[in-house]
């Protein structure tokens, strides 16, 4: 298929997990397939030596590095995006070094990504805002036609199923409020027709949040055009998490997911470790140093630093990490590699 001049061999992305979860290894593999493979910009130095000097410093001149190493990895074949929090304080920056990697798109939620198109200027790159309703899809496709002549490449609708931050309040995730992913597929899609109109040409949809198995995927793609798989690609060899992490969730159950609340102020779901039960009980365990890398954190008043506890998961540390998981996490008990993945879940007629 086709994304505004960009071809994508197979309907099938993989979502951008931070912190040192989905960088060039996975991403690389996921395009090697034909699909849309996907880093994470947060901390993405993780692994480089001296990374706790200057950790942002190290994590920008890594992202741009390891982007190209994934294109290598994918050859001549899929796409290449980052995924770049809006929370994050050296926005621009990692908008920049995304940019000089080469990379083919920039994915962009956990906030509204306002000023992306003014950052990347004329630079041929697809850009996709991440969004949990039709009402914050217009608002962003108004505001980047108004200021900067340009609608999204594509779009990402995350449903509450997802593992990670989730675009929607605590209250809408533990009621009867709680939308599914077809009916939010559905109302954004309504908001996007007046501007495919406008810019002549389909703005293509991807389905994420709980997708795991053919059977989420077929269903996906009879509402959305390409259908985005975030935990079942941990549960790979390729996933450049510790074989610990991976252990973790090809051993977990959905019933040991929960809701926590993020010290940025958005919930997610994660695992059910030593850090989460902690904080649900009310514990502070306060950062012993901020490197304020993210815009919305308050260290005089977070109850524990979320890069530091993502860091010690990524590194398989049981007792002190947050292991982000989506709620279906129980569908996934092998190890595959990435093409297992793509034979499993992609319909025979999805693609080549």
């Amino acid at each position: 298929m086709e994304i505004n001049g960009h071809r994508l061999e197979r309907p099938l992305a993989q979502g951008g997990m931070g912190i040192g979860i989905s960088l060039d290894r996975l991403a690389g593999a996921v395009a090697k397939e034909g699909g849309l493979g996907v880093l994470s910009s947060a901390y993405a130095g993780l692994y480089e030596p001296g990374f706790w000097d200057d950790p942002k410093g190290i994590s920008l001149k890594a992202l741009t590095e390891r982007i190209r190493r994934a294109r290598d990895r994918a050859g001549e074949h899929g796409l290449i995006g980052v995924n770049i929090m809006r929370a994050v304080s050296d926005y621009k920056d990692q908008v920049q070094a995304a940019l000089d990697g080469g990379v083919d798109a920039i994915i962009s939620g956990a906030g509204l990504p306002l000023e992306l198109p003014g950052l990347v200027g004329k630079a041929s790159v697809l850009l996709a805002p991440v969004v949990s309703s039709g009402r914050v899809a217009k608002l962003i496709c108004r505001y980047w036609h108004k200021h900067a002549n340009r609608l999204p490449d594509f779009v990402v609708v995350e449903g509450p199923s997802a593992g990670g931050h989730l675009g929607f309040k605590l209250a809408d995730l533990t009621d009867s409020r709680q939308p599914t992913l077809a009916d939010l597929l559905a109302d954004v899609r309504k908001s996007l027709a007046p501007y495919e109109q406008e810019a002549g040409r389909r703005i293509p949809i991807v389905a994420a949040g709980g997708l795991m198995d053919s059977a989420d995927v077929s269903a996906a793609l009879q509402l959305a055009d390409i259908a985005q798989l975030g935990t079942r690609f941990i549960g790979t060899e390729e996933c450049d998490a510790s074989p610990e992490f991976k252990r973790r969730l090809l051993e977990a159950e959905d019933d040991d997911v929960m809701l926590v609340q993020s010290p940025v102020g958005m919930p997610g779901h994660a695992l059910k470790s030593p850090l989460t039960l902690a904080m649900a009980e009310g514990e502070r365990r306060p950062p012993a140093k901020c490197y304020k890398c993210l815009s919305p954190c308050k260290p005089a008043e977070t109850s524990y630093c979320i890069s530091r506890a993502l860091v010690a998961a990524a590194r398989g540390d049981w007792e002190r990490g947050l292991f982000f998981s989506g709620s279906r996490v129980g569908k996934m008990k092998d190890l595959w590699t990435v093409a297992d993945v793509f034979e499993a879940v992609l319909p025979k007629e999805a693609g080549v």
